[in-house]
């Protein structure tokens, strides 16, 4: 085993770390922690994710991988939303191959050996109303509530919806969900997306559910 996975075994609490971490628990320069960090990707003892984050292989690994903690180290502030929020929450039946997630920066795609992750985004003053922490042992994430991932999935796909009828039959969410959910969040999300789309939406769900 290279020394490397050894020392994140031993220093690290989690199965995802950094190249500072690594900096930190390697001593010699940088092309020499370089070198040990290629030599254990080679060996599949670890695996690269993106530019400066890794994970440990699999067979090394304590916890394993919350793909949802890990969307937010990819690239934040961030958090899950969109069709990943909606299966989280047991609205939509479909399994979704990618992870899901609205960001206030840059809109961006990543596929890596652990997952696809689709980051679209949301302007900062409208991010994290109706996002709620989640602890898991993997780590800690953001996630939308299902009123909050569908109003962010109408303003970034430019949904001309208005009302519940569209998303039963584009996402097939059952009637129930959608006459179950927290309409206390309905006025404060009218209130921050000017989206004219978004806000005849809102006020189509209101006139339905009322």
């Amino acid at each position: 085993m290279e020394k490397l996975v050894e020392k994140i075994m031993q220093n690290v609490p989690g199965d995802i770390f950094s190249a500072d971490m690594v900096m930190n628990l390697l001593p010699g320069t940088a092309d020499s922690r370089n070198g040990i960090v290629k030599r254990a990707i080679a060996k599949g003892e670890i695996v690269h994710i993106k530019r400066g984050l890794y994970a440990l292989a699999k067979k090394y690994q304590r916890h394993g991988i919350n793909l949802f903690a890990l969307s937010q180290l990819i690239h934040g502030p961030s958090y899950v939303s969109f069709e990943s929020a909606l299966n989280y929450h047991g609205w939509i039946p479909e399994a979704v191959y990618a992870v899901t997630c609205a960001s206030a920066r840059y809109a961006k795609q990543l596929s890596t050996p652990i997952g696809v992750f689709i980051f679209k985004r949301i302007p900062i003053p409208m991010l994290f109303l109706g996002v709620d922490r989640i602890e898991s042992p993997q780590g800690s994430f953001l996630m939308a509530s299902p009123c909050k991932a569908l109003v962010d999935y109408v303003y970034v796909n430019k949904k001309d919806w208005c009302g519940i009828e569209p998303v039963m039959k584009s996402l097939r969410v059952e009637k129930e969900n959608l006459e179950n959910m927290d309409r206390d969040l309905l006025d404060p999300l009218q209130e921050i997306y000017k989206n004219l789309r978004v806000q005849n939406f809102i006020k189509g769900i209101k006139k339905d559910l009322s």
